[in-house]
């Protein structure tokens, strides 16, 4: 990817855990990398294809001059937020946030916060088979995409499954849908977690029936295994009703672990 780089804007602001630094204000130097494709700008010669640095450096220091956090480490979070919904053609950024006249009462030059934030790839399953099947899935994807830190990209079409788990039920209606999102795996699964709630999900039987069923199948080509979380979903290689949604919206995104693709797994398994 490429990058534009803007380096060393001083910006003078009212960031600190003391109150005098909230009121009397200092000085901060702000450094980004801004990921981005100039490809297309480059070769046309047109700034629309691109991100203007000189506008970008305002947005940053009209930013900063309108809120005040007591962390470093806040003011950088946000900041990158802020840039990454500002400009819908940056991937990523790297900020650094320097305060140069930090107050510890020893003779540093410096402190500073780097931090990189961008958007993230992920699969998400849909499964519904208790009351308005559909109004639920449906209500899951407008959930994420009301987000500012999701956009639903693509939503595959619906299809009537067979329950899995040998629990008697009522036939699934599953999907899976592409988002993009700047939330980590672990945030994800939490908004995922509260989206289940809204719809009446009740924890009560393993693989038994539920009104929404939200599961994070692949999340870039990341591997992961916590308690709580396991990315690739541990048995999406085995169930058509995932691969088989998400073979029409993603058929050559590969399995992390094993390099299959997704049209090939679904094949084996149909």
């Amino acid at each position: 990817m490429d990058k534009i780089h803007i380096k060393k804007l001083e910006v003078f602001a009212r960031h600190g855990v003391f109150p005098e630094e909230n009121v009397l204000g200092q000085k901060f130097v702000i450094s980004a990398i801004l990921h981005i494709s100039t490809r297309k700008a480059g070769v046309l010669d047109e700034l629309e294809y691109s991100v203007n640095y000189g506008e970008v450096s305002r947005f940053m220091t009209d930013f900063m001059t309108a809120h005040t956090w007591k962390l470093l480490e806040s003011a950088a979070e946000h900041l990158a937020e802020a840039l990454l919904l500002r400009y819908p053609l940056l991937v990523q950024v790297d900020l650094e946030i320097e305060k140069p006249w930090a107050p510890v009462g020893l003779p540093l030059q410096t402190v500073s916060v780097e931090i990189t934030r961008g958007w993230h790839t992920a699969y998400i399953a849909l499964g519904s088979n208790m009351g308005d099947k559909k109004r639920y899935l449906d209500m899951a994807a407008e959930r994420l995409n009301q987000r500012a830190d999701c956009r639903v990209k693509a939503v595959s079409d619906y299809l009537i499954t067979a329950p899995y788990g040998g629990v008697e039920q009522e036939d699934f209606l599953n999907g899976a849908l592409e988002l993009q999102t700047m939330l980590t795996p672990e945030e994800l699964l939490e908004a995922l977690h509260e989206i289940e709630q809204e719809a009446g999900r009740k924890r009560l039987v393993h693989w038994g029936p539920r009104t929404l069923d939200l599961d994070i199948l692949l999340y870039d080509d990341i591997v992961l295994d916590t308690p709580e979380l396991h990315i690739p979903h541990i048995e999406m290689h085995k169930r058509d009703f995932v691969l088989a949604p998400m073979a029409q919206i993603t058929p050559w995104k590969r399995h992390p672990l094993t390099g299959e693709t997704i049209e090939e797994m679904y094949n084996r398994v149909r």
